[in-house]
């Protein structure tokens, strides 16, 4: 296809636009958590992998952290296992947890690994299982409340906090041409396999690189008040306020938490964006604007 004058000009004009941001971002490591509806979109799908793959080409080292809720969610019911979320965690048994390892290992992430690869990348697909990537415990929900002398207690089964990361194997594809692909999964020291919440393994995974950002995507345009605006930027006590006040809950909350852990913890910046947004990622690299809600370590 032939472009028109106007149409070379004007891609021209976007690309010299981008340069400062190209070189500001060269050599950084920018941790992103994929998941959501954009996932189960095939335009959507494939925009993301070519932009991944752009990024890798002008010397960014993106690293990839994949949910895959829908893709449970439909094989779930498939198998009549009816699904249960404490504080936006999936309660997850026995049987949930073997349906959470064939998804998410067996079908989303060689999916996206060949996506990637596709169109040019050199994605591998790994677990936090493989190469003891993912160190993890079991996560227990503590609550409180003026009826009861002492927290409550909750256990949501083969649900898993990270307790440790193996750096060694993310150096390794951080200082080549490799693209991490990496699905939500760790072990444990009893032995156990543990799901665990794809926000968290991206923070703490950005948290041990200090990454130069976090991105987060969602379902939604990002945090918004309680007339539904989107709120830019946010502080501490912003988000505290925000939570008393019911704004932030459910499956935010783990996205909004580990956003905080990791400016508080190296990361230069954590981004809320919204995944059905076209070429998302590219848009909160490459741009001032950005495409949702900001936590940044100057908000601190």
């Amino acid at each position: 296809m032939t472009l028109s004058r106007d149409s070379a000009i004007n891609i021209a004009k976007v690309l010299t636009e981008a340069l400062p941001y190209i070189q500001r971002f060269t050599g950084k490591t920018i941790v992103i958590k994929y998941g959501g509806h954009a996932m189960t979109d095939q335009q959507l799908n494939q925009g993301f992998a070519r932009d991944i793959v752009l990024m890798k080409l002008v010397g960014m080292n993106p690293i990839i952290v994949h949910g895959g809720g829908p893709q449970i969610e439909a094989v779930l019911e498939e198998f009549g296992i009816e699904s249960k979320y404490i504080d936006g965690m999936r309660v997850t048994d026995s049987k949930t947890m073997d349906v959470v390892q064939m998804v998410l290992g067996g079908l989303v992430n060689p999916d996206l690994v060949s996506l990637i690869n596709k169109h040019g990348g050199k994605a591998v697909g790994l677990t936090g299982k493989d190469a003891s990537l993912i160190k993890a415990r079991k996560l227990l929900i503590h609550r409180s409340s003026p009826e009861l002398k002492t927290p409550e207690i909750i256990d949501i089964g083969n649900v898993g906090e990270v307790v440790s990361i193996n750096r060694e194997v993310l150096d390794l594809a951080v200082h080549s041409d490799i693209i991490p692909v990496i699905a939500p999964i760790g072990f444990g020291e009893d032995g156990e396999t543990y799901n665990i919440n794809a926000d968290l393994v991206a923070g703490k995974i950005a948290e041990e690189l200090a990454a130069e950002k976090l991105i987060l995507l969602t379902d939604v345009p990002g945090l918004v008040d309680e007339k539904g605006n989107l709120i830019s930027r946010l502080s501490v006590a912003e988000v505290d306020q925000l939570i008393k006040n019911g704004i932030i809950s459910g499956g935010m909350l783990p996205k909004i938490n580990c956003a905080l852990s990791a400016v508080k913890n190296g990361v230069t910046s954590s981004q809320i964006i919204d995944g059905r947004v076209a070429h998302a990622v590219l848009l909160e690299v490459l741009t001032d604007e950005g495409v949702g809600t900001l936590i940044s370590a100057s908000t601190l």
